[in-house]
């Protein structure tokens, strides 16, 4: 299997939307220039489950959970096969 590595350039968003967005979603709950030392892994935890939790227009409007539990699904039955 061949897999196919980028490296985006530095100080260059456009490069990283996706990336870019998540870091978005995740400023809604911990402002920038927070201490995360300062961030529980409880409260870590639960931004993580309402983040895969959250439909996404770029995956048909399923959740990234519901995508990745497809995505095994699938090659669960190719491996099977």
């Amino acid at each position: 299997m061949e897999i196919n590595f980028y490296f985006c350039n530095l100080y260059h968003s456009w490069e990283r939307g996706a990336n870019e967005n998540t870091n978005g979603l995740i400023r809604q709950y911990i402002p920038k220039g927070t201490d995360f030392s300062e961030v529980s892994e409880k409260m870590i935890k639960l931004i993580e489950n309402k983040l895969n939790n959250r439909p996404r227009k770029r995956l048909g409007y399923l959740t990234p959970n519901e995508k990745f539990k497809q995505i095994i699904n699938l090659n669960s039955v190719a491996l099977a096969s």
